[in-house]
């Protein structure tokens, strides 16, 4: 459903890679959690995936589309959740969302339909007439996840989606997560709550100074007498240390 191929981005007046040589492939009907320190890669990778930024070598595809050739269509297919939660304080919560879906090309009534039930699912539906500058940040990011659904995208990508959530609208996102994911979709979950990735993921990615460190199932991680996610983690991103990239497990190409 999404494919790296030997994707780097340098930035200007930088001589280090934020992404060096990434190949990654995600597949449909997966969570797949992406993990990394801060300034790893991770938002530099995402926002490579979601067009937003064009990598400097390397292709990425989107259930086939090249992202770089036909940027539209692989956009059509992803439902993005950026961490800053950008929205448009001068409209009203209701709006935003028609706006959206109007975008992405969704019917009236479908439209309706979706933002009634994703609504009262994130207990939203009485703030949607105000406006969204009286948000806080919690409620702009339950808009930003509905915003990202309200076209029953192919692809779901979260760039730290629980930050701000009440515990309610945590434990709704994550079972809806498990239920875009078991419709045969993809969902590309980054976070820095590991215990929440080794709680909803099915398989992970650990990327440190740009570089694809580690990918496997978790369980195999656990499989293989590693304690826990997390420990894990420190030991692959630790400075003190050489971590290569893990060969993909049997039946990871699939």
């Amino acid at each position: 459903m999404i494919r790296l191929y030997n994707v780097s981005k340098t930035y200007l007046k930088s001589q280090t890679k934020a992404v060096d040589d990434l190949s990654l492939e995600i597949h449909s009907g997966e969570i797949f959690g992406f993990l990394g320190p801060n300034g790893a890669g991770k938002s530099t990778t995402i926002k490579m995936i979601t067009g937003i930024l064009k990598p400097d070598c390397g292709t990425i595809e989107v259930e086939g589309i090249n992202v770089a050739d036909n940027p539209i269509g692989a956009k059509s297919l992803v439902g993005f959740v950026p961490d800053n939660h950008d929205t448009y304080d001068t409209l009203k919560g209701i709006e935003y969302l028609e706006f959206i879906g109007t975008m992405y090309g969704v019917n009236t009534a479908t439209l309706k339909a979706r933002i009634d039930e994703y609504a009262l699912l994130f207990a939203l539906t009485d703030d949607l007439p105000k406006m969204i500058s009286s948000y806080s940040h919690g409620m702009k990011q339950k808009l930003a996840v509905i915003a990202a659904l309200i076209h029953e995208p192919k692809v779901w990508i979260l760039d730290e989606p629980l930050t701000g959530l009440d515990p309610q609208s945590t434990y709704q996102l994550k079972q809806l997560m498990r239920k875009f994911a078991d419709k045969g979709n993809t969902v590309f979950f980054s976070s820095h709550v590991i215990d929440v990735v080794e709680k909803v993921c099915d398989r992970i990615g650990i990327i440190n100074h740009g570089k694809l460190v580690t990918v496997d199932t978790l369980d195999n991680i656990r499989a293989n007498g590693k304690a826990t996610l997390e420990s894990m983690f420190l030991t692959v991103t630790s400075d003190d240390i050489t971590a290569t990239v893990a060969k993909p497990t049997d039946g990871e190409d699939k």
